[in-house]
Protein backbone atom coordinates (compact mmCIF):
# COMPACT_ATOMS: atom_id res chain seq x y z
CA UNK A 1 0.00 0.00 0.00
CA UNK A 2 2.91 2.32 0.74
CA UNK A 3 4.17 1.92 -2.82
CA UNK A 4 0.76 2.74 -4.25
CA UNK A 5 0.50 5.80 -2.02
CA UNK A 6 3.88 7.07 -3.17
CA UNK A 7 2.92 6.53 -6.82
CA UNK A 8 -0.29 8.50 -6.33
CA UNK A 9 1.55 11.33 -4.56
CA UNK A 10 3.98 11.53 -7.47
CA UNK A 11 1.08 12.40 -9.78
CA UNK A 12 -0.59 14.97 -7.53
CA UNK A 13 1.50 18.09 -8.41
CA UNK A 14 0.99 17.61 -12.13
CA UNK A 15 -2.71 16.85 -11.75
CA UNK A 16 -3.08 19.96 -9.60
CA UNK A 17 -1.39 22.00 -12.34
CA UNK A 18 -3.77 20.63 -14.99
CA UNK A 19 -6.80 21.15 -12.75
CA UNK A 20 -5.78 24.72 -11.91
CA UNK A 21 -5.37 25.54 -15.58
CA UNK A 22 -8.72 23.95 -16.46
CA UNK A 23 -10.57 25.87 -13.73
CA UNK A 24 -8.92 29.13 -14.78
CA UNK A 25 -9.85 28.47 -18.42
CA UNK A 26 -13.49 27.84 -17.49
CA UNK A 27 -13.69 31.03 -15.41
CA UNK A 28 -12.15 33.15 -18.16
CA UNK A 29 -14.41 31.65 -20.84
CA UNK A 30 -17.49 32.22 -18.66
CA UNK A 31 -16.49 35.85 -18.19
CA UNK A 32 -15.97 36.52 -21.91
CA UNK A 33 -18.98 35.62 -24.10
CA UNK A 34 -18.11 33.58 -27.17
CA UNK A 35 -14.70 32.50 -25.88
CA UNK A 36 -14.09 28.75 -26.05
CA UNK A 37 -12.83 27.13 -22.79
CA UNK A 38 -10.59 24.72 -24.70
CA UNK A 39 -8.87 27.59 -26.50
CA UNK A 40 -8.21 29.30 -23.17
CA UNK A 41 -6.98 26.01 -21.68
CA UNK A 42 -4.45 25.62 -24.49
CA UNK A 43 -3.44 29.27 -24.13
CA UNK A 44 -2.79 28.85 -20.42
CA UNK A 45 -0.73 25.73 -21.07
CA UNK A 46 1.27 27.41 -23.85
CA UNK A 47 1.93 30.44 -21.64
CA UNK A 48 3.21 28.34 -18.75
CA UNK A 49 5.15 25.92 -20.95
CA UNK A 50 6.99 28.66 -22.82
CA UNK A 51 7.78 30.83 -19.80
CA UNK A 52 8.38 28.84 -16.63
CA UNK A 53 8.26 25.39 -18.24
CA UNK A 54 6.98 22.23 -16.59
CA UNK A 55 8.43 21.73 -13.11
CA UNK A 56 10.13 18.36 -12.78
CA UNK A 57 7.90 17.44 -9.86
CA UNK A 58 4.81 17.98 -12.06
CA UNK A 59 5.92 15.92 -15.06
CA UNK A 60 4.34 12.57 -14.01
CA UNK A 61 0.91 14.11 -13.48
CA UNK A 62 1.05 16.26 -16.61
CA UNK A 63 1.82 13.14 -18.65
CA UNK A 64 -1.68 11.87 -17.74
CA UNK A 65 -3.19 14.32 -20.24
CA UNK A 66 -3.37 11.57 -22.89
CA UNK A 67 -5.45 9.41 -20.54
CA UNK A 68 -7.84 12.30 -19.95
CA UNK A 69 -8.07 12.90 -23.70
CA UNK A 70 -8.85 9.26 -24.49
CA UNK A 71 -11.42 9.01 -21.69
CA UNK A 72 -13.07 12.23 -22.86
CA UNK A 73 -13.32 10.82 -26.38
CA UNK A 74 -14.88 7.61 -25.05
CA UNK A 75 -17.52 9.61 -23.18
CA UNK A 76 -18.07 11.75 -26.28
CA UNK A 77 -19.91 8.74 -27.66
CA UNK A 78 -22.87 9.72 -25.48
CA UNK A 79 -23.40 12.74 -27.75
CA UNK A 80 -23.96 10.56 -30.84
CA UNK A 81 -27.69 10.52 -31.51
CA UNK A 82 -28.82 7.92 -34.03
CA UNK A 83 -32.41 9.19 -33.79
CA UNK A 84 -31.28 12.62 -34.99
CA UNK A 85 -29.48 10.97 -37.91
CA UNK A 86 -32.60 9.07 -38.96
CA UNK A 87 -34.88 12.06 -38.36
CA UNK A 88 -33.14 14.03 -41.08
CA UNK A 89 -34.74 11.91 -43.80
CA UNK A 90 -33.19 9.96 -46.69
CA UNK A 91 -32.48 12.96 -48.92
CA UNK A 92 -30.65 14.90 -46.24
CA UNK A 93 -28.89 11.76 -44.99
CA UNK A 94 -27.60 11.02 -48.47
CA UNK A 95 -26.36 14.59 -48.77
CA UNK A 96 -24.66 14.40 -45.35
CA UNK A 97 -22.83 11.16 -46.19
CA UNK A 98 -21.78 12.44 -49.62
CA UNK A 99 -20.51 15.76 -48.25
CA UNK A 100 -18.57 14.12 -45.39
CA UNK A 101 -16.97 11.46 -47.61
CA UNK A 102 -16.23 13.84 -50.47
CA UNK A 103 -15.11 16.60 -48.11
CA UNK A 104 -12.62 14.34 -46.35
CA UNK A 105 -11.02 13.23 -49.60
CA UNK A 106 -11.02 16.75 -51.05
CA UNK A 107 -9.51 18.27 -47.91
CA UNK A 108 -6.75 15.65 -47.82
CA UNK A 109 -5.89 16.28 -51.48
CA UNK A 110 -5.90 20.07 -51.06
CA UNK A 111 -3.86 20.01 -47.85
CA UNK A 112 -1.27 17.54 -49.08
CA UNK A 113 -1.10 18.42 -52.78
CA UNK A 114 -1.77 22.16 -52.93
CA UNK A 115 -0.45 23.36 -49.56
CA UNK A 116 2.17 20.65 -48.90
CA UNK A 117 0.83 19.88 -45.42
CA UNK A 118 1.97 16.47 -44.26
CA UNK A 119 0.14 13.91 -42.19
CA UNK A 120 -1.30 13.78 -39.62
CA UNK A 121 -2.00 17.55 -39.74
CA UNK A 122 -3.75 17.19 -43.10
CA UNK A 123 -6.04 14.52 -41.64
CA UNK A 124 -6.83 16.64 -38.57
CA UNK A 125 -7.85 19.58 -40.75
CA UNK A 126 -9.91 17.31 -43.01
CA UNK A 127 -11.74 15.75 -40.08
CA UNK A 128 -12.39 19.07 -38.34
CA UNK A 129 -13.76 20.68 -41.48
CA UNK A 130 -15.74 17.66 -42.68
CA UNK A 131 -17.30 16.20 -39.53
CA UNK A 132 -17.70 18.12 -36.28
CA UNK A 133 -15.05 20.75 -35.77
CA UNK A 134 -12.76 20.63 -32.74
CA UNK A 135 -14.28 17.37 -31.43
CA UNK A 136 -13.23 15.62 -34.64
CA UNK A 137 -9.76 17.17 -34.50
CA UNK A 138 -9.30 15.86 -30.96
CA UNK A 139 -10.68 12.40 -31.70
CA UNK A 140 -8.77 11.84 -34.94
CA UNK A 141 -5.66 13.39 -33.44
CA UNK A 142 -5.63 10.85 -30.63
CA UNK A 143 -6.38 8.02 -33.06
CA UNK A 144 -3.36 9.00 -35.14
CA UNK A 145 -1.20 9.75 -32.07
CA UNK A 146 -0.64 13.29 -33.37
CA UNK A 147 1.63 15.73 -31.55
CA UNK A 148 0.07 18.40 -29.37
CA UNK A 149 1.24 21.11 -31.75
CA UNK A 150 -0.60 19.57 -34.70
CA UNK A 151 -3.83 19.09 -32.74
CA UNK A 152 -3.77 22.60 -31.30
CA UNK A 153 -2.98 24.32 -34.59
CA UNK A 154 -5.71 22.39 -36.40
CA UNK A 155 -8.21 23.16 -33.63
CA UNK A 156 -7.30 26.86 -33.69
CA UNK A 157 -7.75 26.95 -37.47
CA UNK A 158 -11.20 25.38 -37.21
CA UNK A 159 -12.24 27.81 -34.44
CA UNK A 160 -11.14 30.73 -36.62
CA UNK A 161 -13.53 29.61 -39.34
CA UNK A 162 -16.28 28.92 -36.80
CA UNK A 163 -16.22 32.62 -35.90
CA UNK A 164 -16.13 33.77 -39.52
CA UNK A 165 -18.90 31.48 -40.80
CA UNK A 166 -21.19 32.33 -37.89
CA UNK A 167 -21.40 35.84 -39.33
CA UNK A 168 -21.02 35.09 -43.03
CA UNK A 169 -23.54 32.28 -43.51
CA UNK A 170 -26.72 34.08 -42.33
CA UNK A 171 -25.78 37.09 -44.46
CA UNK A 172 -25.16 34.86 -47.48
CA UNK A 173 -28.44 33.02 -46.89
CA UNK A 174 -30.39 36.30 -46.91
CA UNK A 175 -28.61 37.47 -50.06
CA UNK A 176 -29.28 34.14 -51.80
CA UNK A 177 -32.94 34.11 -50.73
CA UNK A 178 -32.82 30.62 -49.22
CA UNK A 179 -35.83 29.17 -47.43
CA UNK A 180 -35.48 28.20 -43.78
CA UNK A 181 -35.11 24.52 -44.63
CA UNK A 182 -32.61 25.17 -47.41
CA UNK A 183 -30.46 27.39 -45.24
CA UNK A 184 -30.57 25.01 -42.28
CA UNK A 185 -29.43 22.01 -44.31
CA UNK A 186 -26.81 24.09 -46.13
CA UNK A 187 -25.33 25.36 -42.86
CA UNK A 188 -25.59 21.89 -41.32
CA UNK A 189 -23.46 20.25 -44.02
CA UNK A 190 -21.06 23.14 -44.67
CA UNK A 191 -20.12 24.81 -41.37
CA UNK A 192 -17.80 23.07 -38.94
CA UNK A 193 -18.76 23.00 -35.23
CA UNK A 194 -22.20 22.27 -33.77
CA UNK A 195 -22.55 25.44 -31.68
CA UNK A 196 -21.98 27.92 -34.52
CA UNK A 197 -24.20 25.85 -36.84
CA UNK A 198 -27.14 25.98 -34.42
CA UNK A 199 -26.54 29.66 -33.67
CA UNK A 200 -26.40 30.59 -37.36
CA UNK A 201 -29.53 28.54 -38.07
CA UNK A 202 -31.68 30.08 -35.35
CA UNK A 203 -30.36 33.54 -36.23
CA UNK A 204 -31.81 32.96 -39.71
CA UNK A 205 -35.18 31.56 -38.60
CA UNK A 206 -36.65 28.99 -36.17
CA UNK A 207 -37.18 26.52 -39.03
CA UNK A 208 -33.62 27.02 -40.23
CA UNK A 209 -32.34 26.44 -36.69
CA UNK A 210 -34.17 23.14 -36.37
CA UNK A 211 -32.93 21.85 -39.74
CA UNK A 212 -29.40 23.08 -39.12
CA UNK A 213 -29.23 21.29 -35.76
CA UNK A 214 -30.68 18.00 -37.01
CA UNK A 215 -28.46 17.99 -40.10
CA UNK A 216 -25.35 18.81 -38.09
CA UNK A 217 -26.07 16.10 -35.50
CA UNK A 218 -26.53 13.60 -38.33
CA UNK A 219 -23.12 14.63 -39.61
CA UNK A 220 -21.59 14.33 -36.12
CA UNK A 221 -22.80 10.75 -35.83
CA UNK A 222 -20.34 9.73 -38.55
CA UNK A 223 -17.35 10.54 -36.33
CA UNK A 224 -16.96 7.01 -34.95
CA UNK A 225 -16.93 5.38 -38.37
CA UNK A 226 -14.48 7.93 -39.77
CA UNK A 227 -12.19 7.48 -36.76
CA UNK A 228 -12.14 3.71 -37.26
CA UNK A 229 -11.44 4.16 -40.99
CA UNK A 230 -8.54 6.53 -40.33
CA UNK A 231 -7.12 4.19 -37.70
CA UNK A 232 -7.18 1.18 -40.01
CA UNK A 233 -5.79 3.18 -42.96
CA UNK A 234 -2.87 4.59 -40.98
CA UNK A 235 -2.16 1.26 -39.28
CA UNK A 236 -2.10 -0.56 -42.62
CA UNK A 237 0.15 2.05 -44.18
CA UNK A 238 2.63 2.15 -41.30
CA UNK A 239 2.83 -1.62 -40.76
CA UNK A 240 5.39 -3.63 -42.67
CA UNK A 241 3.05 -6.63 -42.38
CA UNK A 242 -0.52 -5.24 -42.53
CA UNK A 243 -2.12 -8.43 -41.26
CA UNK A 244 -5.03 -8.68 -38.89
CA UNK A 245 -2.83 -9.06 -35.81
CA UNK A 246 -0.72 -6.09 -36.74
CA UNK A 247 -3.79 -3.93 -37.45
CA UNK A 248 -5.27 -4.93 -34.09
CA UNK A 249 -2.02 -4.04 -32.33
CA UNK A 250 -2.00 -0.58 -33.97
CA UNK A 251 -5.75 0.00 -33.52
CA UNK A 252 -6.55 2.51 -30.72
CA UNK A 253 -8.67 0.42 -28.34
CA UNK A 254 -10.41 3.43 -26.78
CA UNK A 255 -12.43 3.78 -30.01
CA UNK A 256 -14.24 0.60 -29.01
CA UNK A 257 -15.21 2.39 -25.81
CA UNK A 258 -16.50 5.32 -27.86
CA UNK A 259 -18.68 2.99 -29.93
CA UNK A 260 -19.87 1.13 -26.80
CA UNK A 261 -20.89 4.36 -25.07
CA UNK A 262 -22.67 5.50 -28.24
CA UNK A 263 -24.57 2.20 -28.34
CA UNK A 264 -25.62 2.50 -24.69
CA UNK A 265 -26.59 6.15 -25.13
CA UNK A 266 -28.89 5.23 -28.03
CA UNK A 267 -30.42 2.20 -26.31
CA UNK A 268 -32.67 4.27 -24.06
CA UNK A 269 -31.08 2.91 -20.89
CA UNK A 270 -29.79 6.32 -19.81
CA UNK A 271 -31.94 9.31 -18.93
CA UNK A 272 -31.38 12.73 -20.52
CA UNK A 273 -29.97 13.91 -17.19
CA UNK A 274 -27.45 11.07 -17.17
CA UNK A 275 -26.40 11.84 -20.75
CA UNK A 276 -25.99 15.51 -19.83
CA UNK A 277 -23.81 14.53 -16.85
CA UNK A 278 -21.62 12.36 -19.09
CA UNK A 279 -21.25 15.31 -21.44
CA UNK A 280 -20.11 17.57 -18.61
CA UNK A 281 -17.54 15.00 -17.46
CA UNK A 282 -16.27 14.71 -21.04
CA UNK A 283 -15.92 18.50 -21.27
CA UNK A 284 -14.00 18.59 -17.99
CA UNK A 285 -11.61 15.86 -19.15
CA UNK A 286 -11.00 17.71 -22.41
CA UNK A 287 -10.19 20.87 -20.45
CA UNK A 288 -7.58 18.98 -18.40
CA UNK A 289 -6.16 17.37 -21.53
CA UNK A 290 -5.93 20.65 -23.44
CA UNK A 291 -3.98 22.31 -20.64
CA UNK A 292 -1.57 19.40 -20.97
CA UNK A 293 -1.45 19.82 -24.74
CA UNK A 294 -0.64 23.49 -24.30
CA UNK A 295 2.17 22.68 -21.89
CA UNK A 296 3.79 20.47 -24.55
CA UNK A 297 3.66 23.12 -27.28
CA UNK A 298 6.56 25.35 -28.18
CA UNK A 299 5.87 28.65 -29.90
CA UNK A 300 8.78 28.17 -32.30
CA UNK A 301 7.13 25.00 -33.59
CA UNK A 302 3.87 26.87 -34.16
CA UNK A 303 5.63 29.58 -36.17
CA UNK A 304 7.15 26.98 -38.45
CA UNK A 305 3.68 25.80 -39.55
CA UNK A 306 2.76 29.10 -41.22
CA UNK A 307 -0.57 30.05 -42.83
CA UNK A 308 -0.93 26.91 -44.93
CA UNK A 309 -3.64 25.29 -42.72
CA UNK A 310 -5.82 28.41 -43.00
CA UNK A 311 -5.48 28.38 -46.78
CA UNK A 312 -6.29 24.67 -47.01
CA UNK A 313 -9.41 24.97 -44.87
CA UNK A 314 -10.55 28.08 -46.77
CA UNK A 315 -10.34 26.25 -50.10
CA UNK A 316 -12.25 23.32 -48.59
CA UNK A 317 -14.97 25.56 -47.15
CA UNK A 318 -15.52 27.48 -50.38
CA UNK A 319 -15.66 24.36 -52.54
CA UNK A 320 -17.82 22.23 -50.23
CA UNK A 321 -20.26 25.03 -49.38
CA UNK A 322 -20.69 25.84 -53.10
CA UNK A 323 -21.40 22.22 -54.02
CA UNK A 324 -23.71 21.81 -51.01
CA UNK A 325 -25.58 25.00 -51.93
CA UNK A 326 -26.21 23.73 -55.46
CA UNK A 327 -27.39 20.38 -54.11
CA UNK A 328 -29.68 21.96 -51.51
CA UNK A 329 -31.33 24.24 -54.09
CA UNK A 330 -31.84 21.32 -56.47
CA UNK A 331 -33.04 18.74 -53.93
CA UNK A 332 -34.97 20.92 -51.49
Amino acid sequence: MTGIGEAVRAYLPGLALLAGGAVAATLVADAVPGLQPLVVAVGIGVGLGNTVGIPEIAEPGVSADKLFLETGIVLLGAAVAVEEFLAAGPTVLGLVVAVVAGGLLFAEVVARGLFRIGSPTSSLLAAGASICGVSAVVAIGRVLDARGTAITFAAATILLFDAATLVAFPLAGEWLGLTGRQFGVWAGVSMFSTGPVAAAGFAYSPEAGQWATVTKLARNSLLGGVAVAYSLAYAARSAADPGVRRLWAEFPKFLLGFLAVAAVANSGLLSPAALASIGRVSDALFALAFVGLGLSIRVDDMRAVGAAPVGAVLVHLLAVSAVALAAVRWLL
